[in-house]
């Protein structure tokens, strides 16, 4: 991912018809692919950003959640063109996972050898750890 160093923060960007606009104050760190049952079927790209360092532009009104199982993870995605744009994570719900491929600049043919997480192997019993107040009711 080398020639991904070329970018500089913000880094822009958005969903395939452009209604959900975002900007993310950060580098791009930390590339993986997920292998839960919901992340395998999408196959995306994405980069970590802490909450704080991901600023929605625009599209608020357009952007649908998609949560499942324990409602814990919500997958954000356009109600229009259908593509999620990120997701708060359940493991580590102070951090958002940011599909790459929404990015202006970033070339698809910079991404080698991405790791993956394993999602399937999440255990609940670690949410008991994380405060309980910043899940939705």
């Amino acid at each position: 991912m080398q020639n991904s160093q070329k970018l500089i923060p913000p880094l822009s960007g958005k969903c395939h018809c452009g209604k959900i606009e975002f900007e993310l104050m950060c580098h791009l760190k930390d590339l993986k692919r997920c292998n839960c049952s919901h992340c395998r079927r999408k196959g995306f790209v994405m980069t970590t950003v802490k909450l704080d360092e991901f600023k929605l532009i625009s599209g608020k009104k357009d952007l649908m959640v998609y949560k499942w199982n324990t409602k814990i993870a919500k997958h954000y995605f356009c109600k229009h063109c259908g593509i999620n744009t990120h997701h708060q994570r359940r493991s580590k719900p102070n951090e958002y996972g940011v599909n790459i491929g929404c990015l202006e600049g970033f070339k698809m043919e910079w991404i080698e050898n991405v790791k993956y997480t394993e999602g399937v192997k999440f255990s609940l019993e670690d949410k008991t750890k994380i405060d309980a107040s910043i899940y939705e009711k």
